[in-house]
C-alpha cells in the first residue's frame, strides 16, 4: 500500500513538472544528416529520444532472454545425454559381469564420450574386447582410455599388462611392466605382476634380482617369498649344473666354477636352507665331485641335523669311506633310534664292504620304520648274500605295503 502511494506521488510530481515545462518554450532540436535536416520541438525530441532508449533497452533484454533460453535448452539436452550415458554404462557393466562380452563392449564404448568417468568405460570395454579375442580393439580402446583422462598412464598400463598376461603375450607384458616400473619403481602391483611374468618366462636370474625389492616393499607374505626364493635359486643351480656339464663334455677336466660361483652368490639364509644344501650337494655328486658334497654335508650335519641330508650323506662317496662311516657312527650315539641315520650307516657299511654290519643297520632301521627304501636295500643285500628267500619275502612285503593290499587268505606253498 505504501509502495503504491509512493508511485502515485512520483507520477504526480513528474506530471506536474512536465506540464510546467510545456508552458515554456525551450527552443527546438535540429539534426542534420547529409542532405537531410530534421527539426522538432524540444519536448517532442526529448520524447523521441526517451522512446528510442526504451526500445533499445527492450531489445537488449529480449536478446538476453533468448540466449538464456537457448542455454537452458542446451543444458537440458546435455543432462539428458549424461543420464543416458550413465544408464548405458550401468547396463554395460552388468553385461560384463554376466559374461555378455559383445553387448558389454558396445554399451560401454558408445557411452564413454558422455559418461562421467570415460576411463572406466574404456577399460571395461577393453576387457570385454579381450574376452572376444579382438586384440586390435583392445589396443584401440586402451589408447582411448589413455587420451580420455589425464594422469591415467598407470591405470591403463596395468590393465594392458594384465590383459597381455591373461592372453599369454608374455614378452609384450614384460615390456609394458618394465615401462611402468620406470614411471613408478616401487609400485607394489607392478612389482607383483613383474614377478608373475618372470616366473612364467622362467627368467630366474631377473627374478633373483627382483626378490630383494619384493621383500623390501612387502609385496608377498614372508613364507611365500621364502619359498619363491628357494625355487629361484634351485633353478639357477640346476642351470649352472647344466652349463658345467656342457663344459665337461668338451673338457672333462673343466672345473665346477659355474656351479660353485653361483653357490657363493646365494643369500645367507638360502645357503643355510637344508633343501638348498641338499640340491647343491646332489648336483656336486651328479657332476662327479662327491668328495666336496660329502665335506659340505658333514659340516652342515655337525651343526644342524636333517633327515633329508643324512639320507644324502649315506649315498655320496667321500675321499675316505672309513672315516665317513666313523663320523656317522659318532652321530648315532646321540640319535640311536633315528631310522634315516641307520639306513645311511647301512649304506656306508656296504661302501666299506662290511656286509654283516650293513645288514644289522638295515634291519634295525626297518624295525624302527618300515620304508620302501630300507626294504629295497635289505632285499638287495640278502640276494647278494645268497639269502634269496629272505630277499623275496622282503620284496613281497614292500609290494604289499605300497599297494595297500587287503588281508586275504592265500594258498600254502
Amino acid at each position: 500500500m505504501i509502495r503504491l502511494l509512493l508511485l502515485l506521488l512520483v507520477a504526480l510530481l513528474v506530471g506536474t513538472a512536465l506540464s510546467l515545462g510545456l508552458t515554456y518554450d525551450l527552443g527546438y532540436i535540429r539534426i542534420s544528416l547529409g542532405h537531410y535536416l530534421i527539426e522538432t520541438n524540444f519536448w517532442v525530441g526529448l520524447g523521441l529520444i526517451i522512446l528510442l532508449v526504451v526500445l533499445a533497452v527492450s531489445l537488449i533484454n529480449t536478446f538476453r532472454h533468448l540466449r538464456h533460453g537457448t542455454g537452458m535448452v542446451a543444458g537440458w539436452v546435455s543432462r539428458g545425454n549424461e543420464r543416458r550415458a550413465r544408464r548405458r554404462t550401468t547396463q554395460g557393466l552388468l553385461a560384463l559381469a554376466e559374461g555378455n562380452w559383445p553387448r558389454a563392449r558396445k554399451l560401454l564404448a558408445t557411452s564413454a564420450d558422455k559418461a562421467d568417468t570415460p576411463l572406466i568405460n574404456y577399460l571395461a570395454a577393453a576387457q570385454a574386447a579381450f574376452e572376444t579375442g579382438d586384440h586390435e580393439a583392445v589396443d584401440e580402446l586402451l589408447r582411448k582410455a589413455y587420451d580420455s583422462t589425464p594422469g591415467s598412464s598407470m591405470a591403463v598400463g596395468l590393465t594392458q599388462a594384465q590383459l597381455q598376461l591373461a592372453g599369454n603375450r608374455l614378452e609384450q607384458a614384460l615390456a609394458t611392466l618394465l615401462r611402468l616400473r620406470k614411471e613408478s619403481p616401487h609400485h607394489p602391483f607392478v612389482l607383483k605382476l613383474l614377478k608373475n611374468t618372470y616366473l612364467r618366462l622362467e627368467d630366474w636370474r631377473e627374478l633373483s634380482r627382483l626378490i630383494p625389492e619384493l621383500r623390501k616393499r612387502d609385496v608377498l607374505p614372508g613364507k611365500e617369498l621364502d619359498e619363491l626364493e628357494r625355487q629361484v635359486w634351485h633353478n639357477l643351480l640346476e642351470r649352472a649344473a647344466e652349463d658345467t656339464q656342457k663344459l665337461r663334455k668338451d673338457n672333462p677336466e673343466a672345473s665346477l666354477e659355474p656351479l660353485t660361483r653361483l653357490w657363493d652368490e646365494l643369500p645367507g639364509f638360502v645357503r643355510r636352507d637344508e633343501y638348498t644344501i641338499r640340491d647343491y650337494a646332489s648336483l656336486l655328486a651328479r657332476l662327479g665331485d662327491e668328495a666336496q658334497a660329502e665335506t659340505l654335508l658333514r659340516k652342515v650335519l655337525r651343526n644342524h641335523w636333517s633327515d633329508e641330508l643324512i639320507n644324502l650323506y649315506g649315498r655320496v662317496k667321500g675321499n675316505q669311506p672309513e672315516e665317513q662311516l666313523l663320523i656317522a657312527e659318532q652321530w648315532l650315539k646321540d640319535r640311536p633310534n633315528n631310522a634315516e641315520l641307520l639306513l645311511a650307516l647301512g649304506r656306508l657299511s656296504l661302501r666299506n664292504e662290511l656286509w654283516g654290519k650293513a645288514k644289522e643297520y638295515f634291519q634295525t632301521s626297518l624295525h624302527l620304520r618300515r620304508s620302501r627304501e630300507t626294504l629295497a636295500e635289505l632285499s638287495r643285500l640278502n640276494a647278494h648274500m645268497g639269502e634269496e628267500e629272505a630277499s623275496i619275502k622282503l620284496l613281497m612285503q614292500g609290494l604289499e605295503s605300497d599297494n595297500s593290499l587287503p588281508d586275504l587268505p592265500m594258498p600254502r606253498a
